[in-house]
């Protein structure tokens, strides 16, 4: 590693840019040690021939695996932010079966803000745990003991929707922040683990998972229209809700445990087991003691991934910033009519199903387009342009404003155009770097990588949902 570098020094085998569709996923795998920057595999890697030879994805069953594991490690907070009406319903002490969201109180009003910081802040702490444990515990530990605690706090969450919490408001929403903070950092170690495994396989296995994050938000969009359209009373409709997210959290588990027993999973962990084992013996014999290597080495790590990182941070943070406590509160201008599209279903379907939709289009895109490329100084100055995102919903018809009480963008379009732009950006800005990141390392360290870079989306998560109380207290 320490020898003449090639011309592309910075990115792994595994990286073949496809930004215009001509090289399909075998032909990417076959090459892969023909790539200019072989040199920066060990030079006498003791991974054995046979694993040299990448077998073929049957089915596309590993693909679709991880895309499931996609769904799985964002499903759990979507399926909180988009109950919009049972939080309502719950939180103003509200005893008809309507959800009447003109009850207010300080609960229900910052809810979505509140519950942004309460996933967050434990994510960060998780994913830093995660980077410590990434050589001391095995990733199937990781990850099946987070998808079951995620599990266990659902089942519990679906029990309390035919529960009667009028008498006792603030502690249900203090036992639902706790939910939703011990989810969120289960779900992070989760989907920082899935994440750090997939920087061992090409790179349609690490947008197959960005792109499942995406259909997960879909989903769960769409699950919360059709609960309104079918069930009358708000507690079914949350019932069947919350029901639909233990089973695929179930399905999540059982998937996971097929993995292992597909040739081509099998193939990318064993070169991965071979590789890191090499490193290790490698420190061992040069230090005298294998510890060092137990936690990654982060300077080596950030030296070639900083740019990347910084721009991931940034995109997730311009977007929690707005999403969902600034977009789900713009209502229709219209809303006084009684029309079921500007009372009950406006909010969901521009806010949460259409930035959901333009989210996974833009993460799917990434599939056949990838540029600008992982060295361009185009990618951060296009993550940089997504600021323009906030003014834009804050002068939306945001409703209740106290303070800000401008409202520039009068028609029901401009929620919809607004909410494209920021999930198409999100999706493509945001799995652009996030697919670099491991690439651009030696392969040792692409599981390490793969955690740092979803560290950096959760820690803009965690400052964007911050700066998110203070947009919706300013308007």
């Amino acid at each position: 590693m320490d020898g003449t570098e090639p011309v592309q020094p910075s990115v792994n085998s595994s990286y073949v840019p496809n930004a215009f569709g001509n090289h399909d996923a075998s032909e990417d795998e076959e090459n892969e040690d023909e790539s200019p920057s072989a040199s920066l595999l060990p030079k006498h890697s003791s991974v054995p021939l046979a694993v040299r030879h990448s077998p073929e994805d049957s089915y596309n069953l590993v693909y679709i695996i991880f895309f499931l594991m996609g769904i799985g490690s964002l499903l759990p907070w979507n399926f909180f932010i988009t109950a919009k009406h049972y939080w309502l319903y719950k939180l103003s002490n509200n005893t008809h079966h309507s959800g009447n969201e003109d009850q207010r109180s300080d609960l229900s009003d910052y809810f979505e803000s509140y519950l942004a910081i309460a996933s967050t802040v434990p994510s960060v702490l998780c994913l830093i745990l995660n980077y410590v444990l990434v050589n001391r515990l095995s990733s199937n530990v990781r990850i099946l003991l987070s998808l079951f605690v995620i599990l266990l706090v659902f089942v519990v969450t679906t029990v309390m929707v035919k529960v009667d919490v009028s008498d006792c408001s603030v502690e249900f929403f203090i036992g639902t922040l706790a939910s939703v903070a011990v989810v969120s950092g289960a779900s992070n170690l989760f989907s920082g683990s899935v994440f750090g495994i997939s920087g061992h396989f090409p790179m349609r296995i690490s947008q197959a998972l960005l792109s499942g994050q995406a259909m997960g938000g879909t989903l769960s969009a769409v699950a919360s229209v059709l609960d309104l359209a079918v069930a009358k009373d708000v507690t079914n409709s949350a019932l069947a809700y919350f029901l639909t997210a233990d089973v695929f959290i179930l399905l999540c588990i059982i998937t996971y445990l097929l993995l292992p027993k597909l040739a081509y999973s099998r193939h990318y962990m064993l070169a991965a087991t071979c590789t890191s084992a090499a490193v290790m013996s490698e420190g061992g014999d040069a230090t005298g003691t294998a510890s060092r290597v137990s936690v990654p080495p982060l300077q080596p790590i950030l030296r070639k991934t900083w740019v990347l990182g910084l721009s991931v941070f940034y995109v997730f943070c311009i977007s929690i910033m707005v999403f969902p406590a600034v977009s789900s509160g713009i209502q229709s201008v219209h809303k006084d009519s009684v029309s079921p599209w500007t009372t009950t279903y406006f909010v969901p379907l521009t806010s949460f199903l259409l930035y959901n939709v333009a989210d996974f289009c833009g993460r799917q895109a990434t599939a056949w387009l990838q540029v600008p490329g992982p060295t361009s100084r185009v990618l951060p100055a296009l993550v940089l342009c997504r600021s323009i995102m906030v003014p834009l919903f804050m002068f939306s018809n945001y409703q209740p404003r106290d303070h800000l009480h401008s409202v520039l963008f009068t028609h029901d379009v401009y929620p919809v155009v607004f909410n494209c732009l920021l999930g198409l950006s999100n999706g493509y800005l945001g799995t652009l770097p996030m697919i670099y990141g491991p690439k651009v390392v030696p392969r040792e360290l692409a599981e390490a990588t793969g955690v740092v870079m979803s560290f950096f989306l959760t820690l803009g998560l965690a400052v964007g949902s911050a700066f998110s109380v203070l947009i919706v207290h300013c308007i």
